[in-house]
């Protein structure tokens, strides 16, 4: 994503990978010098009946976390269990084992092939979503070594779980995890169809009032239902279409490292993906971090034929997020071109999941599943790692059933080369209301798509990306989102009747519901009980229900301690986010961004500052008088 603006310097959280030793560790090895199954993998499986596990599983199971956690470990023993118990500190976490450094006194007392029990809490972001909890199993030793750290010898002992953290969590955790959330779920589902009864009696009495409720609830409840019918295309092994990455950039320093070593780090034939990196005159320090990784991807990784599959642009003056894009496509020798944001990181398969749909040739364009990668840093990021979810895998899942999400979003999505060129004049020159479209690029284009094929959505092609951390970069950030929603869903009102009879219907309701919303929660809350006395229990008992809903669908599906935050981003949204709705109704048209210097924000900062140069000349003079 292009620059964010600038906020206080909060310190993101995130899950660290240990570094593999291979730069390109999960591409294809053209010269079968090594092979793609992974050791420790395949070990934990071994008894499992896993004849061929795939790779995503492969890939949860052996890849290592960096970690600091406090580890006791007891002997089997269980009468001298306390009294004999020993302290370590975790270096590393998979799956399938443990890394620790071991007091020098007590490393000689392990050995080899020694069975052993542990305790230790994962601390949140330690590892993926769902195992920040706490763990009481057995180990065993398989190795011990000594590592030289500032001059000193730092005994170190791996140990290999007895049945891996994703074994032990689904019988512990996870298991009562989705059996509470389904239960409570259909719960609320119930209650919310329950409360729509005295929407039908008192009809008559307020019309739209309870018109307004039984659409809102209907649209809520198929959502989440069409959302539970999704189900993504398969992966065909023998299909692996010809495909090329975008990364436009600007002013990303701190991430783009990441972002292209996840986009060539693709389990896919190495002679169908490219990467291009397009850096649109960045004032940081991005072209030469961006040169940096390139180079040390075209030394360390050679043989994976990287000095043709990898390359970067610099554009000849900053022209947009979509001058860039544009600008890489044309580049481009594929028939598939996929937009990543230079601030997000695609998973492994994530490219081999996003080109599925494509086996139809009427599908235009397809988004992949955003996740939030910064998720543990504070409070805006835990509400949004709940919400990023729902809107993917329930609202675009939803969509995806009619072959129509109306935004294929920017972090990962893929379009056909020749319908993106064939709009490429109409997208850049985008004006409404006379003023130019500067963001909001990615659901303008699925607009151009959808107009004429068919949008899909696959929920395992995975990218993961940082999202505003601060305050007023959120909101900031919202009022976009909500501005651009605004724009392109009356665009796309112009044509959507087109499509599936139910999915035209679903869309209209849509967008009647959010731009209503402020107007009904105002009469429910604020003129119903000081003109009528009336509480507003029954509405409120309603927010909370759909607020559950999205909470426990995210706890069904993530097993993660994060699913109340969902109930805390509906209030905040209520309460502040809502409130941006009206704002947007009147400057919808406005073209800044808020949070970068586009050429329109520095002509808006200027016209602000000649107005307060007026003022002043103003106030001085009748001063002087």
């Amino acid at each position: 994503m292009f620059k964010k603006g600038k906020a206080r310097n909060l310190e993101e959280k995130l899950t660290i990978p240990r570094q593999d030793r291979r730069p390109l560790n999960y591409v294809p090895d053209p010269e079968n010098v090594r092979k793609g199954t992974d050791r420790r993998g395949m070990q934990a499986l071994e008894g499992d009946g896993a004849d061929q596990p795939d790779v995503d599983s492969l890939r949860l199971l052996s890849l290592r976390y960096v970690a600091d956690f406090e580890v006791t470990i007891f002997p089997q023993d269980k009468k001298n269990k306390k009294r004999h118990a020993k302290k370590a500190r975790a270096e590393d976490i998979s799956s399938t084992g443990l890394l620790v450094r071991a007091e020098a006194a007590e490393w000689d007392h392990y050995e080899i092939g020694q069975e052993l029990h542990v305790h230790f809490q994962i601390p949140p972001g330690t590892m993926p979503e769902g195992f920040e909890n706490s763990v009481k199993t057995m180990v065993t030793v398989v190795r011990k070594f000594m590592r030289t750290e500032a001059g000193t010898e730092q005994p170190m002992v791996a140990f290999q779980f007895v049945k891996p953290l994703t074994e032990y969590f689904k019988r512990k955790r996870w298991g009562y995890s989705i059996y509470a959330a389904s239960t409570m779920l259909l719960a609320c589902a119930l209650l919310i169809v329950l409360m729509r009864v005295p929407s039908v009696i008192y009809f008559q009495f307020d019309f739209y009032l309870y018109l307004y409720s039984l659409i809102a609830a209907a649209f809520l409840i198929t959502r989440y239902l069409f959302g539970a019918l999704y189900r993504e295309v398969p992966v065909n092994p023998d299909f692996t279409p010809g495909v090329s990455i975008i990364i436009p950039c600007f002013n990303e320093e701190k991430w783009i490292h990441r972002t292209i070593m996840s986009c060539m780090n693709q389990d896919y034939p190495v002679d169908k993906l490219e990467v291009i990196v397009v850096d649109d005159c960045s004032t940081d320090g991005s072209a030469s971090k961006i040169q940096e990784v390139i180079d040390m991807i075209h030394t360390r990784a050679e043989r994976y034929v990287t000095k043709e599959r990898l390359s970067f642009h610099v554009l000849p003056q900053n022209g947009g997020k979509r001058e860039a894009l544009v600008a890489g496509v044309k580049r481009t020798k594929h028939d598939l071109v996929v937009f990543v944001d230079s601030d997000s990181f695609l998973e492994p398969t994530a490219i081999k999941h996003l080109v599925q749909p494509f086996q139809d040739p009427r599908m235009g364009g397809v988004a992949g599943r955003t996740e939030v990668e910064n998720k543990f840093t504070n409070f805006y990021t835990k509400m949004q790692t709940v919400r990023y979810y729902i809107a993917f895998r329930i609202m675009k899942a939803a969509e995806s059933y009619f072959d129509s999400v109306t935004c294929l979003s920017g972090p990962l999505s893929c379009y056909r080369k020749d319908l993106v060129l064939q709009h490429s004049d109409a997208w850049l020159t985008q004006r409404f209301l006379g003023h130019p479209a500067t963001f909001g690029d990615d659901r303008s284009m699925t607009n151009f798509i959808l107009k004429t094929h068919r949008t899909g959505y696959q929920d395992s092609a995975i990218c993961s990306t940082i999202v505003p951390s601060d305050r007023k970069v959120f909101l900031k950030q919202q009022m976009r989102w909500k501005r651009s929603w605004l724009r392109e869903s009356l665009r796309a009102g112009s044509f959507i009747w087109k499509k599936e009879p139910f999915m035209a219907l679903f869309f209209y309701i849509g967008l009647i519901v959010p731009i209503a919303a402020p107007i009904i929660v105002l009469y429910n809350l604020v003129y119903a009980p000081l003109r009528h006395g009336i509480f507003p229990g029954t509405f409120l008992l309603g927010l909370l229900m759909m607020a559950m809903l999205m909470s426990l669908a995210h706890l069904f599906f993530k097993r993660s301690k994060l699913w109340l935050f969902g109930v805390v981003f509906c209030v905040f949204y209520e309460l502040v986010l809502l409130w941006q709705m009206p704002v947007a109704w009147v400057t919808f048209w406005k073209s800044t961004w808020g949070t970068r210097e586009t050429p329109q924000d520095i002509e808006a900062k200027q016209k602000k500052e000649a107005r307060k140069t007026r003022r002043r000349r103003v106030h001085d003079k009748s001063v002087s008088k």
